[in-house]
């Protein structure tokens, strides 16, 4: 244990896709002898690896991950599944260590984490079929534009490539008459535990360039080939989201592809600009530049001007 820490610690490791939450939790994992949790809302199932970026062997053994492999595509699981779960484990986990380390890029998981939620409104099953017949029938466009016009400020932070988040602020409204984004503004659940949030970020052109490498080197690692194997299971919301739906897209002849991979550069940069808009409203994030050779140290300095 780490006698520095008077109390239980969080640290959360947030940013964009791409700007290196991996090394950076496992670098301080190592520092603090303690463990990673993942808040990678991708991670978590065991059937998506290279279009996730997940942590690779090496990184895995350099420290211990939890919420990687966690789950599999076939079951459902919410953020509520995840922050009753996740909680649980943390109050196990500070009994061995003074500080756990929580990444990843899903806004939505973190804060569910570190603040909790009003009781979200349990979904309505007729309200559902009807937004999911509408998917079907209609596109995501009308979906994104119907939440465009009733929450404008959900609409800004969402990932509008996934129906699944849509379909869910759209059920809430109708079903509430109240916006998701209502809900999530919640008075912050107290903790048992001290939180410090460090945020990456990045010159933009030097992080669009490391997505764009990024999604290359998927194609070599045998993205293809994975959402190829995937293919059986597209209905499933997990798979609804950028790396494979743009590859099924090219699987029924909609596009080619080069257009196909294009894509897939073009929707990951467009979801980490809204990561980016998600973290940036959160007061208490305290900004690092990822790019900086100093950035163990920088992060260990921010750290303890906080405890």
């Amino acid at each position: 244990m780490n006698s520095v820490f008077t109390q239980p610690t969080l640290i959360v490791i947030a940013g964009p896709t791409a700007s290196g939450k991996t090394a950076a939790a496992i670098q301080l994992a190592n520092h603090f002898n303690t463990v990673v949790v993942s808040a990678d809302s991708r991670q978590f199932y065991r059937e998506m690896s290279i279009g996730t970026a997940k942590p690779n062997s090496a990184e895995l053994a350099a420290a211990p991950h939890y919420f990687i492999d966690s789950n599999s595509i076939t079951e459902p699981f919410s953020v509520g599944d995840f922050e009753k779960q996740c909680l649980h484990l943390l109050g196990n986990l500070f009994k061995e260590h003074h500080v756990v380390i929580l990444a990843g890029g899903s806004g939505l998981f973190i804060k569910a984490i570190t603040e909790g939620f009003d009781n979200l409104p349990s979904a309505d099953e007729i309200t559902r079929n009807k937004l999911n017949t509408e998917l079907t029938e209609k596109g995501i466009t009308v979906l994104q534009e119907r939440l465009k016009a009733v929450d404008p400020i959900y609409y800004n932070e969402v990932d509008l490539n996934n129906p699944q988040r849509i379909i869910r602020a759209l059920e809430v409204y109708e079903t509430t008459d109240k916006p998701f984004s209502s809900y999530l503004t919640a008075t912050a659940n107290k903790r048992p535990f001290h939180i410090i949030k460090l945020g990456l970020d990045m010159d933009r052109a030097v992080l669009y360039d490391r997505i764009n490498r990024r999604v290359d080197l998927m194609i070599e690692q045998g993205l293809i080939e994975e959402a190829k194997s995937l293919l059986p299971y597209r209905h499933v919301n997990a798979l609804n989201t950028v790396g494979y739906s743009e590859l099924f897209d090219y699987f029924d002849g909609l596009t080619d592809l080069p257009m196909a991979i294009a894509a897939i550069k073009q929707n990951t940069r467009r979801f980490a600009k809204r990561q980016l808009t998600w973290f940036r409203k959160d007061k208490a994030m305290i900004w690092l530049d990822a790019a900086d050779a100093d950035l163990s140290k920088k992060m260990l300095e921010a750290i303890s001007h906080q405890h």
